[in-house]
């Protein structure tokens, strides 16, 4: 690869310095010590190689020490940390700059310090943030502190001619496709909380964006911190061919105080202080309640394994018991995070019994609600969603979650900002966006549900939600409090709470909307094949390369030291356990059909799990479950991982059962195409695995049956007590018969520790490491994305997107305008005539299946007649869509694509407000949040307006009228009440 850029031109600490106020410590305390409490900050530059800097030094300094000594375009009523003192001086060398620096460190002051240089230098500047509630938040805050500030997400545009617009990232991606000419005057995009990058779905925005944006425009970026800050400026370095400087502090300007709470038990315990000192004693401490409560016998004092439900059992009392003495010791504002809203919701009405707030605040909170809801229809004020919130909010309580109805959730926010609220129950996505601190942050649980499993919370979450505790130049410290429900492994509560950040990682993929409107632009500089090229996941696969090749050599050497005498007689043997191992394999392939095997899938059976070249060892099956998206079945396992099996964020790993050595069973889900061996022989599980001790009896027993079987254990011979007449499962029982015989009367077998085999064996095992490494190297991502864009231009082809030389037909045109849906089966629909046949009412209704949001949880759906044939029509063009994708090599399971792709689930519920139904009727209709409706029916807006370019952009004059009626249809009431940020 060509490495343009010398990425580091030293790297500085900067000095203390005088900063913004602080408390006075309190007598009876320590300031704190900690290197990470004192104002530093680290300072890097990505360099292309070549490049000459011509500023003035005496005013710029130099780019590996960057200094402003000129007049400052924005002034600023206090002392500025080192941190922002570099991103500013950065700036002013007009180089990008990359800020990586804690929730609440003062990250806004270097975008606000751009955004003024423009408004000095008579440039426009844009303002790009991950969500359009965060961009109206931004947007409000930066209209009170400039003049002339612009707003543009999906469903509002103010002001589009302003010198700094606030923009979602999708937009700033729509306007580069577009060639707009408003670029032509930015001189910056501030990239607002730029880690959403590693967003599954998202991330590949703000790639397209930074790749397409002209190296005149330079570039701010602000994150969380991150541990790869320094690779990514590289990246951008590489890309654009211009500096880009990383300032990155770990300094909180409110130093963090952690305790956890035993659920059950009582007081609580510092875990780690000010100084980020691990305290080994108090969480030994901590975990004795849990012991005691074991010998007392006090099971309902262990809630349900996943936090305490408000309201019910210890769990609810529990939080009431701390929010009483949060509030009781003035630990307030308090946040209370969960990780459900339905949570969030109970734990907020389990507080009926207190009250946070004088009369004067009761009547200002009465007065700031009244004014709110004056943006809603009379008709909607009545809403229970309204209703119910006053009197919770009048006692200084509130509830923040993205199901809420957003004038309620900006409501909250615009409370809890004033000090009006003291405890707010939210999820995690308060943590994101605008600085709201609390003195006090209270997790729930230590553990959340992800979409596939309960995993312990990951240091970057934690690092991010805890950030929330400690207001600048307010608290001496802020307060975390974590609520534990089990016994837990020290390590697992080290990492959460002093674990590194995680670091970036790419998302890239190819998507066909990228794809067509690349090749429909007519100057032809950027190809899909550019876009590969220059994404940071290539950038980031090519860093490996080097480390693959030093790993490649050193292997190489091994081989030539390794001595295998008597090679052949070895060879032969070794040839023939390999020949074993695959026939076992190919049979067991069509053993774990779920139709051959889910029977002898019963609780207590052991199973052996691999996974590519991972052995995970024996297992216990607990439990087999159906996926709900029809994606075969999950095996959850009893395995033997490894203590601190959290770190990353990762799922439990593999720990290889020796003796002596220490782990844990965990109920680990395991799919069925990962077991290796079914044995025979199965032990008893209690009802409860909760318990450590329970769990672990589990392991010894598989360890004491290791010791009765010292060949291995019994396997299910599948012919013979699994009564499987396949004539295919037939013959490798057979075959793997004559192949067994083979090797027990070979002659080494009964040799296999001497050192010989030992020798050849490692020796064939490191050659099939270097082949494989090799192999990696070959295989570059590069020629992985191109066979995939071959691919997906073939699908484009069939479908009459692009015709045999690449060139743009009528129906790409107009997929090239649809980012929201899914672009090939929404322009199928538009062409094969399914629109044409429908009122604008029935379009509404099918075109919010394409919407991504929160899926119902009834199974059935009942559509009445006039939905349910266009329903059908639209599940069958989505299977043909599939079908052709498969056809065409690209890797798709078809049931999959249709069920994730058509989400009928708002169908009714959009056909009746369409048809002009009061809101308060249609969330009858559902068990879906009202906020997650209004969400919802926003961006179905969004989606209509684009069908109506689309239909527009071909000529479908008649389409194009319908798409905007279904439109308008739905722009009225609450469903479209203004933002009280604008």
């Amino acid at each position: 690869m060509e490495n343009n850029e010398s990425p580091t031109l030293g790297k500085r600490k900067e000095p203390e310095s005088e900063s913004q106020p602080q408390p006075e410590p309190a007598p009876e305390s320590k300031p704190p010590t900690n290197p990470k409490n004192s104002r530093t900050c680290v300072h890097e530059v990505a360099v292309p190689s070549g490049y000459l800097s011509t500023k003035d030094e005496p005013i710029h300094g130099t780019l590996s020490n960057p200094i402003f000594n000129g007049s400052m375009a924005k002034s600023y009523p206090f002392t500025l940390d080192p941190f922002q003192q570099v991103s500013v001086a950065c700036l002013e060398r007009n180089e990008s700059v990359l800020v990586s620096a804690h929730t609440s460190a003062g990250k806004t002051v270097v975008a606000e310090y751009a955004i003024a240089m423009s408004f000095r230098d008579k440039q426009r500047v844009i303002y790009t943030s991950p969500l359009k509630a965060l961009s109206n938040q931004k947007y409000r805050e930066l209209s009170g502190e400039f003049n002339d500030v612009g707003l543009m997400t999906g469903d509002v545009t103010i002001a589009p001619n302003a010198t700094c617009l606030v923009m979602t990232t999708e937009i700033l991606r729509g306007m580069l496709y577009r060639g707009s000419e408003v670029l032509k005057e930015v001189a910056w995009v501030i990239f607002d909380e730029i880690h959403y990058m590693k967003d599954r779905e998202r991330g590949v925005v703000w790639e397209e964006s930074i790749i397409f944006l002209p190296p005149a425009i330079k570039m701010v970026f602000l994150s969380a911190t991150m541990s790869n800050a320094t690779e990514f400026a590289e990246w951008i370095c590489n890309i654009h061919k211009q500096p880009c400087h990383v300032v990155y502090t770990d300094f909180r300007p409110t130093p963090l105080q952690h305790y956890a709470f035993a659920m059950g038990g009582s007081g609580l315990y510092l875990v780690v202080d000010e100084n980020e000192q691990f305290r080994e004693d108090n969480f030994m401490k901590m975990e004795d309640t849990f012991v005691k409560k074991k010998l007392e016998g006090n099971k309902g004092a262990r809630s349900n394994g996943r936090g305490g439900k408000g309201g019910s059992g210890g769990g609810g009392s529990d939080i009431y018991k701390i929010v009483k003495m949060i509030m009781e010791r003035k630990f307030q504002p308090v946040i209370i995070f969960s990780f459900s809203r339905r949570e969030c919701e109970q734990h907020a009405m389990s507080m009926s019994k207190l009250d946070f707030n004088t009369q004067e605040e009761k009547d200002t909170v009465e007065h700031i609600f009244q004014s709110a809801i004056l943006c809603v229809n009379e008709e909607d004020r009545s809403l229970p969603a309204i209703e119910l919130m006053l009197p919770l909010l009048q006692r200084g309580i509130a509830v923040h979650h993205s199901g809420l109805l957003p004038v309620i959730k900006e409501l909250v926010e615009i409370l809890f900002q004033e000090g009006l609220v003291k405890a707010l129950f939210a999820t995690e996505t308060f943590a994101m966006g605008l600085n709201m601190p609390a003195k006090t942050v209270l997790f729930t649980a230590v553990k959340k549900w992800d979409g596939d499993s309960h995993r312990y919370i990951g240091s970057g979450e934690y690092i991010q939600m805890s950030g929330r505790a400690g207001r600048r130049g307010k608290d001496e410290r802020g307060i975390c409090i974590i609520m534990v429900d089990e016994q837990m492994e020290m390590n697992n509560l080290k990492d959460m709470v002093l674990g590194k950040p995680a670091p970036l990682v790419s998302t890239f993929r190819l998507s066909y909307y990228s794809i067509l409107n690349l090749m429909s632009r007519a100057e032809g500089q950027f190809t899909a094949e550019h876009v590969i090229k220059n994404s940071f996941h290539q950038f980031q696969y090519e860093k490996t390369l080097p480390d693959i090749g030093q790993k490649v050599s050193k292997l190489e050497q091994e081989v030539a030291l390794l001595d295998a005498s008597g090679e052949a007689e070895v060879s032969e043997y070794h040839k023939l356990k390999l020949e074993l191992a695959q026939l076992e394999k190919k049979m067991m392939e069509q053993i774990i059909r779920p139709e051959n095997v889910l029977l002898y899938l019963l609780p207590g059976r052991l199973i052996r799990i691999r996974e590519g070249g991972t052995d995970w060892g024996w297992g216990v099956v607990v439990n087999v479950v159906k996926k709900p998206s029809g994606g075969g079945y999950i095996v959850d396992t009893l395995l033997h991982c490894s203590p601190s099996s959290n770190e990353n964020n990762t799922r439990p790993k593999p720990c290889p059962p020796r003796p002596g050595e220490k782990g844990e069973m965990h109920v680990v889900p395991v799919q069925l195409t990962l077991i290796s061996t079914l044995s025979k022989l199965k032990v008893f599980i209690p009802p409860d695995l909760r318990p450590l001790e329970a769990r672990q009896n589990i392991l010894l027993a598989v360890q004491e049956l290791g010791n009765r079987f010292p060949q291995g254990f019994p396997k299910l011979n599948p012919v013979k007590d699994m009564k499987i007449r396949d004539p295919e499962i037939v013959e490798f029982v057979n075959q793997i018969e004559e192949l067994e015989q083979k090797l027990f009367s070979h002659p080494m077998h009964k040799h296999q520790e001497v050192d010989q085999i030992k020798c050849f064996q490692r020796k064939a095992e490191v050659s099939h490491e270097i082949q494989q490494l090799k192999a990696k190297m070959r295989d570059s991502q590069l020629q992985k994305f191109r066979e995939e864009l071959k691919n997906r231009s073939r699908v484009l082809k069939k479908l009459g997107h692009i015709d045999a030389d690449g060139i743009v037909q009528l129906k790409g045109r107009a997929a090239c305008l649809i980012d929201t849906g899914d672009e090939l089966l929404v322009t199928e629909l538009m062409f094969n005539g399914t629109f044409n046949e429908l009122d604008h009412h029935q379009v509404a209704a099918l075109a919010s299946c394409f919407i991504p949001g929160d899926r119902s949880s009834e199974s059935q759906i009942q559509l009445r007649t006039e939905l349910a044939r266009p329903l059908q029509q639209l599940q069958d063009s989505a299977r043909r869509i599939a079908e052709i994708q498969h056809e065409c090599k690209l890797e798709i399971n078809v049931d999959e694509y249709v069920e994730s792709t058509v989400r009928p689930f708002l169908m009714d519920v959009i056909y009746s407000w369409s048809k002009g139904a009061s809101f308060g009727d249609v969330i009858q209709m559902t068990d879906i949040f009202e906020g997650s409706i209004i969400r919802s029916a926003r961006r179905l807006d969004e989606f209509l307006n684009q069908l109506r370019a689309a239909a527009d952009a071909v000529g479908e004059v008649d389409l194009e009228k319908k798409f905007a009626a279904a439109s308008e249809s739905l722009r009225r009431g609450i469903m479209f009440a203004n933002s009280l940020y604008l």
